[in-house]
């Protein structure tokens, strides 16, 4: 890499990194940006798509969401569906039936409620009687090849935009962001290793030497914490990572299957997925599992985990919180016991059943070195686990850490927004935000 000296610096290669690469390059004056991935490929952690749920989050399906964070994710949504009509070959965004499905009278009473209270913003969701789910998803609605006992209702639709290849879409954007005006650089095998403030800006060291940057934005995961550590900013905070596992059947499913949130737990309910890796197959989970390790699949990272964690009495205050919750309490242990292999498979087979009620445990493979890692935050001010998204955005400095996007992935453009926005302001340099408003947002702008 030639130029080192950058005016915009992006710590990390995923999707996070790369949306903002594409942002500030065809969307503003900035002149020279650089990304400096630590691994020798883009997106090979969490974006990558064996190690998410590949879903295009629209706050449709999700029940653990409110209406109005619904509406705001749908429109980060569907800046990624504009992105995908802007580029000659989408080959990371489809096309699969979804829904949410209730079981039992509680649930439906539940979900037909929130169908009502969602339809104005969502007219697309129709809601599915028993025979409706059946022609939909078979598996779904039929046990023994005869209709469920139970009443089952769903809130779904058949023709919209709901999973994605992040990975490829990280790759999407950084040949788009190469068509901007800025001179764009990507340093692969490229480890930051420590930032440091100079009087012009950042030093950035590397096992490929000394960066400059006007402006520093690091979207490494749980690694965004421990650079933020070093320039003294985010000490209050602490990671959690928490480990998604995921289990596969033979093809199942045709579309993805969300079922209704416990809103007692804090994680993600269990739902089916088709494959866009391995297509012959139905994907399910995911499992909630804490691992002391920032990367799942890397090997290392337990003394960075260490590091992150920051343990003491108010971290310890907020595992005693969760664990006194009983719900949680065995919510967790159930997680712990999905890792045992002889044990695993009997008990996921029992709660897969619930929306795919003919599941026998010899159907489920365990799929390994499938799923990712999320750094969750704890807040060591209010002693309480941010399950949001979590940033850090220095008043007097041109830096931003971001550790988790929220809803995943689905905010990416959303998110890069935000960040370009910042960084354009702090730098002095025009931003296109109107059309950006008109190219990604269809004419109606994001809240500030």
């Amino acid at each position: 890499m030639e130029n080192r000296n950058l005016d915009v610096a992006i710590v990390g290669g995923g999707i996070s990194g790369s949306a903002l690469a594409y942002m500030l390059s065809k969307y503003s004056d900035v002149k020279t940006i650089g990304i400096l991935e630590k691994y020798e490929t883009l997106s090979p952690l969490n974006s990558n798509a064996r190690a998410n749920s590949q879903t295009l989050h629209c706050g449709d399906i999700e029940t653990n969401y409110t209406l109005e964070k619904a509406k705001l994710v749908k429109k980060q949504a569907n800046m990624v569906v504009h992105f995908a009509d802007q580029v000659e070959k989408n080959d990371f965004l489809y096309k699969f039936p979804k829904m949410i499905l209730a079981v039992g009278d509680e649930e439906c009473e539940r979900l037909e409620k929130r169908h009502h209270d969602f339809a104005e913003d969502f007219p697309y969701m129709e809601l599915w009687d028993a025979d409706k789910i059946a022609e939909v998803e078979p598996a779904v609605a039929l046990k023994d090849g005869k209709p469920r006992p139970e009443k089952i209702l769903a809130s779904g639709c058949t023709n919209e935009y709901s999973a994605v290849n992040y990975g490829n879409m990280s790759k999407a954007l950084i040949a788009e962001a190469r068509k901007g005006s800025a001179n764009l650089k990507v340093s692969l095998s490229t480890k930051v290793q420590n930032i440091r403030k100079t009087v012009e800006g950042y030093e950035l060291d590397t096992n490929q030497g000394t960066f400059k940057a006007k402006f520093v934005v690091v979207s490494a995961g749980g690694h965004s914490l421990l650079l933020a550590n070093q320039v003294g900013y985010g000490l209050d905070m602490s990671i959690l990572p928490m480990a998604g596992s995921f289990y596969y059947v033979p093809k199942m499913l045709n579309g993805k299957v969300y079922t209704m949130q416990n809103d007692k737990l804090p994680f993600a309910a269990l739902h089916g997925d088709p494959d866009l890796v391995e297509l012959s197959k139905t994907r399910i989970g995911p499992t909630a599992l804490v691992l002391p390790k920032l990367e799942r699949y890397t090997g290392g990272t337990y003394l960075d985990f260490w590091k992150s964690l920051k343990l003491d009495r108010k971290v310890i205050k907020v595992f005693w919180d969760l664990m006194k919750d009983k719900t949680i309490r065995n919510y967790i242990f159930r997680n712990f016991a999905f890792e045992i292999p002889w044990l695993r498979r009997r008990l996921f087979a029992k709660d897969v059943q619930k929306f795919l009620p003919d599941v026998k445990p010899q159907d489920l493979e365990y799929a390994s070195g499938i799923g990712g890692l999320r750094p969750q935050v704890i807040d060591k001010t209010t002693m309480q686990l941010k399950l949001g998204e979590a940033s850090i955005v220095p008043e007097n400095e041109n830096l931003i850490f971001n550790m988790t996007p929220s809803p995943g992935a689905t905010t990416c453009l959303g998110n890069a927004y935000r960040d370009a926005k910042i960084v354009c302001e702090r730098l002095g340099v025009p931003i296109k935000r109107q059309k950006i408003v008109d190219d990604l947002l269809g004419g109606e702008d994001l809240p500030d």
